[in-house]
């Protein structure tokens, strides 16, 4: 799951005179810093300053949109069958989801 949106590093990188951002497979983006000629991480504080000011990515939006769609369904499901599992199957669909959105250091 993406994080960060690939729009809000551009505009901290050009607001702070960072350019060619690029992002590794793994979550991480590196971006060349002003007057360097080699590019270095983009510093994690940055990124969680970033995230905090910015909110959700619309990937993130719509697993969490996804995952009480699916809750309340299984809710009703398992009221309508008289039966937990469909309920244990919509806890365990939403607890994958919030521990998707952990962002990892």
């Amino acid at each position: 799951m993406r994080h960060y949106c690939d729009d809000w590093i551009h505009e901290w990188c050009d607001d702070n005179g960072w350019t060619e951002p690029v992002m590794n497979p793994i979550n991480t983006y590196w971006a060349f810093p002003p007057n360097a000629v080699m590019p270095e991480p983009i510093p994690f504080t940055t990124l969680r300053m970033i995230k905090a000011q910015k909110g959700l990515t619309p990937q993130e939006s719509g697993w969490v949109t996804a995952a009480i769609a699916i809750s309340a369904l299984c809710m009703g499901l398992s009221y309508w069958l008289n039966c937990p599992m469909p309920l244990l199957a919509g806890f365990a669909f939403a607890a994958f989801v919030v521990a998707s959105l952990e962002v990892e250091e």
